[in-house]
């Protein structure tokens, strides 16, 4: 095929203009913006509009369909690619507007694909590498719904990926996992254009991508990624393989554009209008910004009316399934928790209350686990190597396995980054409540996905134990400090931190049932006292903090603590109430939730009228919002040490002595 759209075959031609007109949106609306990146969307428009047109089983008319195939743009900076095709195919959220307004301030159409903005964006990317792995969690959860519901789950998962994906640590994470467990659905077209943003990607990378993924256990294609032929021949040779598939597109970037394609120019900025002018020649494609023929329009149109009828026969077979199966099979995509569930919990934590166990808060975590994979049916587990030491497995998770996809429990490998994000990638495929484990320091690792997990408002539930310098003698390095104030610091997260079992019941309750917001909880590896030994159906932690102990007398002061310090505070409440002066106890599970309460009540819990301190085996920042300048801080502001627990806390001060005297001080 050449760039002036002369083909030899009348369907050549029919590709040619369908493909153009991705171009031409994809110019015209980074022209109009005066922003964005054409270079890829050019480049990839054929591989695109032969994936689209030949095999994508998709329905615009019903773009929830859950059966539908996944369509990751992992290179998301080319996002004007799918909003083409969404445009192109039919999708009736996008329409020319939408086009005609990208990167403009509430625009479906973003810089970036953002999940829920529109419908067809199966994730948010831009993120390089993070597209493909969570596609990865997508491919995994067909997998497994397919496993139990073979007559209803069969659809692929394809990625556009760009060079960036590949060099960016996460793909390789994602990658062996997905060759490791035979993920075959997975489909990735790499456009293979030896481009980046410096320039040629020889500049930076010299390995041979095919050749890793071989390594990965994925076969491996090769295509022109401009000859609808050939590309065609590659992706049905790897629908049929039973590995996940890498192809190498051969693309030019900014395809069309005489004077910059191939270049790095095209990838991040407009064409400008002389060059656009000139790639309209090139093109074959004399018509006015933003106008599509309409016989090339019917044509794209055509392809999005094909999956009416694969929706319509879907429906029909669910519809035909045998009662329970079915009611099983919606009950999992709705996200919901059976009702079930509280009354048992409620039964779990009056047992706890009754039996005040001295457990670790990881191991309160896998007890409460025990109850809810009992009513929970839909819930995977998982961590990164340290299922004994996050205690995330329980006797109704067996494991994933390449050849079993029927279990519930993930072994993820040491890829934290990876594990949390093919997390969303379950979750945005439905089905399936994940959670997954690693210590809490290695939050950092995980970051970038949390991040997309909040951003995309998804219900993905982090399990970090070893909370603090109470690990011991691991050192600094694997004790975090200013873990809990970064987690906090990002937007739509609830970072738990339960005192004891009766809490940390209660924080995977609301974790469960937050269906847009994921959850931190952090873990302590220490054993804990239960504090909560007055039973109560009701949730306290739901309301992010609550009087745990009130004063004995009138109330001079208020301790604040978290986690492991509540029982420290505890301690010190006992000292001063002894000594005459009158100390509440506030446990302070999750700070997000207090945020949300009536001012009354957040008013009520802080004791206005108190001297306050505060108690968190981790730094200051963040604390003064409930200590206020002249209250006192009991904490750690600075990088741990290995040595046992109670030396460590001793150590830097975290103890009830130094409550009492901060107390002492304010009064």
């Amino acid at each position: 095929m050449n760039e002036s759209g002369a083909n030899t075959t009348p369907s050549n031609t029919k590709h040619t203009e369908m493909a153009n007109a991705i171009r031409a949106l994809s110019m015209d609306a980074v022209q109009k913006a005066n922003s964005g990146h054409p270079g890829m969307p050019m480049g990839m428009a054929d591989v695109a509009t032969v994936l689209y047109s030949k095999f994508l089983k998709f329905d615009p008319a019903k773009p929830n369909w859950p059966d539908r195939d996944r369509f990751v743009l992992s290179a998301g900076h080319g996002s004007m690619l799918l909003y083409s095709l969404l445009y192109l195919t039919g999708y009736k959220d996008m329409t020319m507007e939408e086009i005609k307004n990208f990167r403009q301030l509430g625009s479906k159409t973003a810089g970036h694909p953002e999940f829920g903005h529109a419908s067809g964006i199966e994730t948010t990317t831009g993120p390089l590498g993070q597209g493909l792995a969570t596609a990865v969690g997508m491919a995994l959860g067909e997998r497994m719904m397919a496993a139990r519901f073979p007559n209803a789950v069969d659809h692929y998962t394809y990625v556009i990926a760009g060079d960036g994906c590949l060099m960016e640590g996460i793909s390789h994470e994602a990658a062996s996992f997905a060759g490791h467990n035979r993920l075959n659905k997975l489909i990735v077209l790499w456009d293979d254009n030896e481009i980046s943003i410096d320039g040629k990607t020889s500049l930076a990378v010299s390995d041979a991508p095919l050749k890793r993924f071989e390594s990965y256990g994925w076969d491996t294609y090769s295509c022109d990624g401009h000859d609808p032929d050939s590309i065609e021949t590659a992706i049905a040779a790897a629908r049929e393989s039973n590995k996940p598939s890498l192809i190498a597109c051969k693309t030019t970037i900014g395809f069309g554009a005489p004077n910059k394609k191939g270049t790095s120019g095209v990838h991040g900025a407009p064409l400008g209008e002389e060059e656009i002018a000139l790639a309209r020649k090139e093109l074959n494609w004399p018509h006015a910004p933003f106008e599509i023929p309409v016989k090339i329009l019917d044509r794209w149109r055509a392809v999005g009316t094909k999956g009416a009828r694969l929706s319509a026969e879907w429906e029909k077979t669910v519809a035909e399934m045998d009662a329970d199966t079915k009611s099983t099979f919606d009950f999992a995509l709705s996200g919901e928790v059976p009702a079930e569930l509280d009354e048992a919990l409620n039964e779990y934590k009056k047992s706890l209350s009754e039996n005040e166990p001295a457990w670790a808060s990881r191991k309160a975590s896998q007890e409460v686990l025990k109850v809810i994979n009992e009513y929970v049916s839909n819930t995977v587990g998982g961590s990164a190597d340290l299922t004994g030491s996050n205690l995330t497995k329980t006797d109704h998770t067996k494991p994933v396995t390449p050849d079993d996809f029927s279990g519930r429990y993930v072994y993820y490998g040491v890829r934290e980054f990876g594990m949390a994000a093919i997390m969303n990638g379950l979750a945005l495929h439905k089905g399936f409540i994940p959670y997954g484990g690693t210590f809490m320091v290695f939050t950092d690792y995980a970051r970038p996905a949390i991040r997309l997990s909040a951003l995309m408002e998804q219900r993905v539930v982090y399990v970090m134990t070893h909370d603090s310098i109470g690990l011991g003698e691991d050192g600094p390095t694997h004790q975090p400090v200013e873990h809990l104030a970064s987690l906090r610091a990002m937007p739509n997260t609830f970072v738990f931190r339960p005192a004891d079992a009766v809490e940390t019941a209660e924080c995977w309750d609301l974790a469960l049932k937050a269906k847009k917001t994921p959850s931190i909880l952090s873990l302590s590896r220490q054993n804990l006292p239960t504090v909560r030994t007055d039973h109560t159906a009701e949730n306290l932690s739901a309301k992010g903090a609550y009087e745990l102990s009130p004063a004995s007398t009138e109330a001079k002061v208020t301790l604040f603590a978290t986690g492991s310090e509540v029982a420290i505070a505890l301690d010190a409440q006992k000292v001063l109430q002894s000594e005459g002066i009158g100390t509440r106890v506030v446990s302070v599970p999750c700070w997000e939730l207090f945020d949300k309460q009536p001012s009354a009540y957040r008013k009520e819990v802080l004791g206005p009228n108190t001297a306050k301190v505060a108690i968190e085996a981790a730094c200051s920042m963040g604390w003064k919002k409930f200590i206020g300048d002249k209250g006192k801080f009991i904490g750690i502001d600075s990088f741990g040490a290995s040595a046992p627990a109670d030396e460590l806390y001793s150590h830097f001060g975290i103890t009830s002595e130094a409550i009492v005297e901060a107390a002492k001080k304010q009064l």
